[in-house]
């Protein structure tokens, strides 16, 4: 119930602060960062695979997706906060016409609405810093078909991340526990970081794992 009423009390969060939160996302280059990303580390995804942003926020990491992707996917971009949503679909819809589709879902990372093995890939980033980690990931994994992908880019614990989590009200997992956890559900294939001069570079790092 305490980690419900967390995530809740983030949902409302966010609510509350959505444009301002674009707005900074739109032109720190984060958005570059892991479009750059998923260019150097492309996947092979089926036409018309299901790929879900699990805590897609304002739409960041769905726009890189979008705009990286040349195969034709279906992302369903899933967040707590409604304004949020709303400020994602806005973006989507100036974004330049895909072939991709998306739609998006008010939900909780914990209590995702699709059956088992659902997804070829899930993103995230700045979602599970907000739950449990090993609850959220096992939650992640059970959408995902076997062999699918998770792309997971938690917040990397510095003095700059102390400054993002009293700005953003989380709190960053530490590097041992997000790898013995994702290694509990997945094979990772790479933990990547970003180069130190690029700006996701002073909070992020990358994931890529595959479940088994």
């Amino acid at each position: 119930m305490k980690e419900e009423k967390k995530e809740i009390s983030a949902g409302s969060f966010y609510d509350s602060i959505a444009r301002l939160y674009n707005l900074t996302f739109r032109f720190n280059g984060y958005g570059r960062s892991i479009e750059r990303y998923l260019y150097k580390k492309p996947l092979a995804l089926p036409p018309g695979a299901r790929v879900l942003d699990a805590g897609c926020g304002t739409g960041l990491l769905t726009l890189a997706m979008l705009k990286v992707f040349d195969t034709p996917i279906h992302i369903t971009a899933l967040d707590l906060s409604a304004s949020s949503l709303e400020e994602a679909e806005r973006a989507i819809r100036d974004h330049k016409p895909s072939q991709s589709r998306v739609s998006f879902v008010q939900a909780n990372v914990l209590e995702l609405p699709f059956p088992d093995h659902t997804f070829a890939m899930v993103a995230t980033s700045g979602a599970l810093e907000y739950v449990p980690l090993r609850d959220g990931l096992g939650e992640l994994s059970r959408v995902l078909v076997p062999g699918g992908y998770l792309l997971h880019l938690p917040v990397h614990p510095s003095p700059f991340s102390k400054l993002l989590e009293v700005m953003f009200r989380f709190k960053a997992h530490p590097p041992r526990e997000v790898a013995e956890s994702t290694s509990y559900y997945f094979r990772i294939l790479e933990h990547y970081r970003f180069p130190p001069l690029d700006p996701i570079g002073w909070s992020k790092t990358a994931m890529l794992a595959q479940k088994q």
